[in-house]
Order: structure tokens, then sequence, then C-alpha cells
């Protein structure tokens, strides 16, 4: 049968826990800070709202399920005291009755293993738990010899050009004929929402931060062979247990892994590094491509998101994309890339340097900044030879005794002249936020244990690292202090 709902759902669980804590803490003030940290944020995480999404997961008939807030409720408790799998943290539940009041049920009337993932299929709106087919042909080895250090090689940049073109063009689907489309409705109504709500994002115009991170699922890809050719090493298809991992290069920890590419985007003006959207690509993906892919995803899934500014590494150096977000109004703050200098397209009396700003190819002088013009998106250089009294120059190239000016305009190269100009302190202090991400990727990996989860198919994937996301958002708002909750906590266990 269909769970049964109540719009003061809540209220009735923060009653549960009343009605029934002291029968199991006589002296509940007796727990550690750490424990009371935690029941905080619970009591006051109202999840009401996961039970009217998933009406339609549940069937008329039958016996009546597990409210899916507790269900999520405890899987995401489960998260927080990281508890790496699903069999120890049921086992938990039994033995704990703290830990299943909180999570909304009676002590000694809990969810099975079972219960679990027949809540994760719910969750999952496709009868595959992955994207790929699990038979297909084996892919050539990476090729390897990757120096100590080394990262992916860059992408020829014509591929971002022609990838641009083509998302341009194709529109992506969104979330409602996606198999993650539910999970990321539960994430964004009640954890993204309400982080806007409480100002901690602002969507009219946010800065965005987004990178790569590796993330290992297991040791070495996991196959079987499924034709009767008799060949001890044949050609024909397989069976793969993880069909949308393959192998990547992991340049920090300086080896190959088998899994996952994911590509994160946190609010960078943002003072709590808060996830926004996530991406699985497989781990070969290049950051270029992974970011493209998952930036026009973003685009369709968040379309009342206006991007202001987006902030990326050296591995997104590529003139398709200042060009891209030229058209889209979006100040791209990227690191240039070393093995990308080159190509000059001004005269041969000055170059640019990596800022953007024109140096004299004769006195290797950097020519002095003589104002802008935000209108025509320029600005103006004046003869580094150049004062108030005039060019003193010895070999001067203009006629003019005021000397020789250049504009630079920000269509003509947009990789090196950025408004604001690149090497200013405005653009250093706002691109120095870019660590929001990698602070984001390192609390999800090691704070929530990410790669921990030892799963086997992109649903429980996605479930694990939307719910890590959701907790991320929950360490952020703003909860009562300790001594003020008891108090009020100790009215209600009296009443």
């Amino acid at each position: 049968m269909l769970p049964v709902y109540s719009p003061d759902s809540h209220s009735a669980y923060q009653n549960r826990i009343t009605e029934n804590f002291l029968k199991y803490y006589p002296d509940p003030f007796s727990l550690p800070s750490q424990t009371w940290t935690v029941i905080i944020q619970f009591w006051n995480l109202d999840l009401s709202e996961t039970d009217i999404l998933m009406q339609d997961c549940y069937s008329v008939l039958g016996p009546e399920p597990r409210l899916p807030s507790c269900m999520l409720r405890s899987y995401l408790l489960c998260l927080k005291l990281k508890v790496p799998s699903i069999t120890m943290w049921v086992s938990q539940l039994r033995s704990n009755p703290l830990y299943a009041l909180i999570s909304g049920f009676l002590p000694g009337d809990t969810p099975g293993i079972g219960t679990f993932y027949d809540f994760f299929d719910r969750l999952w709106n496709s009868d595959s738990d992955n994207f790929s087919h699990k038979e297909r042909y084996k892919r050539k080895k990476t090729p390897k010899g990757k120096k100590k250090g080394e990262k992916t090689p860059n992408i020829n940049a014509t591929v971002s050009a022609r990838m641009i073109k083509f998302l341009k063009k194709h529109k992506l689907s969104g979330p409602d004929s996606s198999p993650l489309g539910l999970i990321f409705r539960l994430y964004k109504q009640q954890f993204l929402d309400r982080s806007v709500s409480n100002g901690l994002i602002n969507p009219d115009g946010i800065s965005l931060a987004g990178d790569g991170t590796p993330v290992e699922t297991s040791a070495r890809i996991r196959y079987k062979k499924i034709c009767n050719c008799g060949a001890e090493h044949c050609n024909c298809k397989r069976r793969f247990s993880q069909p949308d991992c393959n192998i990547g290069w992991d340049s920090s920890r300086e080896k190959y892994f088998n899994g996952y590419h994911l590509y994160m985007y946190v609010a960078s003006d943002s003072s709590n590094d808060l996830p926004v959207f996530p991406l699985l690509e497989r781990a070969s993906r290049h950051d270029m491509l992974s970011f493209l892919h998952s930036f026009f995803l973003m685009q369709e899934w968040l379309p009342e998101y206006r991007i202001a500014k987006i902030l990326l590494d050296s591995a997104h150096d590529s003139d398709a994309v200042y060009r891209y977000c030229l058209e889209k109004g979006i100040q791209p703050f990227i690191d240039l890339n070393e093995r990308n200098l080159g190509n000059h397209i001004y005269k041969d009396t000055f170059y640019l340097d990596e800022n953007g700003a024109p140096v004299c190819a004769k006195t290797e002088k950097k020519f002095h900044s003589d104002g802008c013009e935000p209108t025509r998106k320029r600005q103006k250089w004046r003869c580094p030879m150049a004062d108030k009294e005039g060019c003193h120059c010895d070999t001067p190239c203009s006629n003019s005794p005021y000397g020789r000016t250049v504009h630079t305009c920000v269509k003509d190269d947009p990789r090196r002249i950025n408004d604001p100009p690149r090497g200013s302190t405005q653009w250093k202090n706002e691109f120095d936020r870019r660590t929001s991400v990698e602070r984001s990727n390192k609390r999800e990996k090691e704070d929530y244990i990410l790669e921990d989860g030892r799963h086997r198919s992109s649903k429980m994937w996605y479930c694990r690292l939307y719910c890590i996301m959701m907790l991320q958002h929950l360490d952020a708002w703003e909860m009562p202090a300790i001594g003020d909750f008891q108090t009020a906590f100790a009215v209600k266990l009296a009443a």
C-alpha cells in the first residue's frame, strides 16, 4: 500500500523521539556533545517532502511500507556516522536505540538490509542500475608511460570547439527523463533550495568553481567471459559488473585506477563551499570534456540559476570556452596552460604577456595602463617610455607626442585579455576562490568516505554521492546552540 503521509509528519517524528527517549536514556544529558550535535541537526531536518515526492514509487496494494522520509533520514545518519556498509548499519540500528530514534524508527522495529535496497531501487527511475549495457567488447588498455606527477595530456582545442557546437545544437534531457531525476529533486527541493532561502547561495548571479576528481570504485575492472569460442584470449563480448567505469590516471596519487571521474560544481561565493551540481563520468575522461557535458546538463537541470562567473584550472584553457562564456555573459576566470601560450595575433611592435598586457618588442617593457572602456570591453595602454611630458623613446613607433597607444579588446583574444585584467589584484582575488571546489571534494572523499562505498552500480554511487551532498548543506545551516536546545528539549521530555 502507499506510505501514509501526514502534513505534520515532521512534528510526529519529533514527538516519537520525545515519547521514547527517556525509556532508553534516563539521563539524556550525559551523552557527549558530538552526539548532541547530530541530534540537533536531524531534529531540525524536515524531510516531509520526501513522502510526497515518492508517493508514485509505491504500489497501492501490499503491506504498509516504511516512511520514505525515515528511510532517507536513516541513510543520511549512516553516512554522517561514517558507517561504510548497509549491512553494518542495519546491525547498529538494531543494537543502538539512539540511532533508531534519530532515524524515525522505534527501537526493536527497524528495517532490514533488503528494505534499504528496495528504497534505493525506488530512488532510481530505471530498470537498469547503470547507464551502459553490461555486455560489451573489451576496450584497448590505457597507454602507460606517464611520469611521476604528470597530468593527463591536454586535449586538442578543436575538440572542445566541436563539442560546444554539438551540445548547443542537441538539447540534453531534463531530470524528468533521467534515472537519477528523483534523487536530484529530493536534493534540490529539501537541501539546495533551503540553502538558497537561508542566503547561503545566490542563484541570481552565482559564481561557480568546477573541477574533476577521481573516484576509485575497485582495484581492477571486473568482467567475465560469456562466449563459448574456446579461445583463451578472444575478442568476444564480456559481461562487466561496472560498465560505467573504466581505467583513468590519478595524478595526485600517481597511479592508474578503476572508477569514475567526478566533476563537481561548487558555489565559490559561498563561505561554506556548498556543492551545487555533480556528474559521474568514466575515469578516462578529460576534465575539459567532463566540464562541457556537466555544464550544459546543469543549465538544463537548474534553468533558474544565472551563472555570473566560472572559475576553472588550466585544464579548461581553450579559446572556445572563453568565447562561449563571452556569448552567455559569463565572466571566465581560467588559469592559462603553459603549453598553449603562443598564437599572437597582434602587430610585431608589441606582444601580450601571460596576463594579457602589451609589452614593447624593442624595450621589453610593459605598457602603462591608461584607462578602460567597459561598454566596448576594451582597455587602453600607453607607451612605457611616455609620461606627463610626452614620449621619450629614442626610436618612437608613433608620430604622436603623446606616445604609442594600444587597445586590447576582449573579443580579439579572450584567453589573455580578461575583464578584470588577468594578473590584477581583483582577478587574483576572484580566482583564489577556485580552491573551494577542492575543499568540497576533500570533504566528500575524506570526511564522508565517498570511496568506501564499494558499490557496483551507478545507482548506488549516485545515491551515496547525492546524500553526502545533502549532509554538506545540512552542516552549513545555522543550528541552535547545544545548551539552548537541551533546555527546550528538557521541557518537551517533561511535558
